[in-house]
């Protein structure tokens, strides 16, 4: 294992979360393509509800923007209550914790920011620090497994992805996308990137990225994907992950379950990209995840909001891949074939 990543900067030029000193500057992902805005953040609720409005997303990018905005919620406290600061920045971590209930390296960013905050410490500053290393240590992560799962796709000529695991969805590079930006980086030609309904996470986000690297991609509606896997033009399918289990089941953006059925059908192979922050050692299996349902007007047309209208939406906003269909989980310390419970341990 090489002591540094190679970082191909030529490829990665977007950054979703900034810090400023004493905001979190957040790029709000509502809003692309059509305009790039960025807004800062100073305090933890503000961060809280930046994440809980998709400002902020993906489960990296979350778990990162929640520890700034323990920093946040620090430097606040600190500066009216220098005695008892860490009890009211308890609470904000309750607030922070609260704003997604899926992704898992949400808490494990909000569990280390809490433990370091019971440990003592030097107030704000040592926090500070402990953040900007999480943000850091993901840039460095995604690189790695970068190289790890660009290992895997020799001989392949296409690939396809669903919803947004690039730079936007973590703190730089990406996951899903950090793959097969690193595969690019080696000759890889056709990239795929699948509509993402119905936040449209694909279509908005992660074809705009890489377009604003200048890396050429194909864009496909999502019922589109079983008919491109049988012409036979992806030979793997690439998706990130909000939490993985013990045993190697994958939650993540909704329709991708659909996927790795459809790619098994097809002898398509099926990656997922996570580092090991998103991997739930405490869940046993897919069963245990608490999957997100956000509002039925995300699907339904203003028309239908009316009192009297008799249609309802169902809106989950995860599903839950199970380990049998996925034939590699990358993370930053090593790749596992076809996981199990038992080949996860090697992690």
């Amino acid at each position: 294992m090489p002591n540094q990543p190679v970082y191909h900067s030529a490829i990665d030029s977007v950054r979703a979360l900034q810090w400023t000193g004493n905001a979190l500057r957040v790029l709000d992902q509502r809003k692309l393509p059509g305009s790039v805005e960025y807004q800062d953040f100073h305090t933890a609720k503000g961060v809280a509800e930046a994440i809980k409005t998709m400002r902020v997303r993906g489960a990296p990018a979350i778990g990162i923007a929640a520890a700034y905005g323990v920093v946040l919620a620090a430097q606040a406290h600190h500066a009216q209550n220098p005695d008892t600061w860490q009890k009211s920045v308890i609470q904000d971590i309750d607030i922070l914790a609260a704003s997604r209930p899926t992704a898992v390296n949400l808490f494990w960013a909000l569990d280390t920011m809490r433990k370091a905050i019971a440990s003592g410490g030097n107030g704000p500053s040592s926090l500070l620090a402990i953040a900007q290393s999480i943000h850091e240590n993901d840039i460095a992560a995604n690189h790695r497994m970068g190289e790890l799962g660009a290992a895997l796709l020799q001989g392949a000529s296409g690939v396809l992805t669903h919803c947004n695991t690039g730079s936007l969805a973590t703190g730089g590079y990406g996951t899903a996308l950090g793959v097969i930006r690193s595969a690019y980086a080696l000759g890889l030609q056709n990239i795929y990137a699948c509509e993402t309904r119905p936040w449209l996470q694909g279509a908005r986000l992660t074809v705009w990225e890489l377009d604003q690297d200048n890396i050429p991609a194909t864009l496909i509606a999502d019922s589109a994907a079983a008919w491109l896997m049988r012409s036979g033009a992806v030979q793997w399918v690439i998706v990130g992950a909000d939490r993985i289990t013990a045993n190697g089941d994958a939650a993540n953006k909704i329709g991708t379950y659909s996927h790795a059925v459809n790619a098994r059908h097809h002898g398509v192979k099926f990656m997922v990209v996570a580092p090991t922050s998103t991997i739930d050692w405490n869940t046993p299996s897919g069963e245990g995840i608490e999957i997100e349902q956000r509002e039925r007007k995300e699907l339904l047309s203003d028309y239908y909001h009316r009192d009297d209208s008799v249609i309802d939406a169902w809106n989950p906003v995860f599903d839950v891949t199970p380990a049998s269909l996925i034939d590699a989980i990358v993370t930053e310390k090593g790749v596992v074939l076809n996981p199990t419970a038992e080949t996860m341990q090697t992690l």
